[in-house]
């Protein structure tokens, strides 16, 4: 396998466990992504950002796994309780 097949299913892994993020490598070697919706302002003073970037595809997969969480977080919390 290439260097840049590599990158690319890296790119398609990553794509389909993060639906809600498009995701993409610059030029300079970063990983990228960015929500495809905005955020709430709680989603925002919860630390989640609308574009992040790592050094490479498993930071990126960290940075996302926090910002789902994050968010989810919020979204947990402005919904309330779980009914029992």
């Amino acid at each position: 396998m290439s260097f840049e097949m590599s990158f690319d299913r890296h790119l398609a892994e990553i794509a389909r466990e993060y639906p809600q993020w498009t995701i993409w490598r610059s030029d300079a070697g970063r990983w990228w992504a960015t929500r495809h919706h905005p955020l709430s302002a709680a989603q925002r003073d919860a630390g989640c950002a609308m574009t992040i970037d790592a050094d490479d595809p498993d930071g990126l997969r960290d940075r996302l796994r926090d910002q789902e969480r994050w968010a989810g977080e919020q979204h947990t919390w402005r919904a309330g309780p779980a009914p029992p």
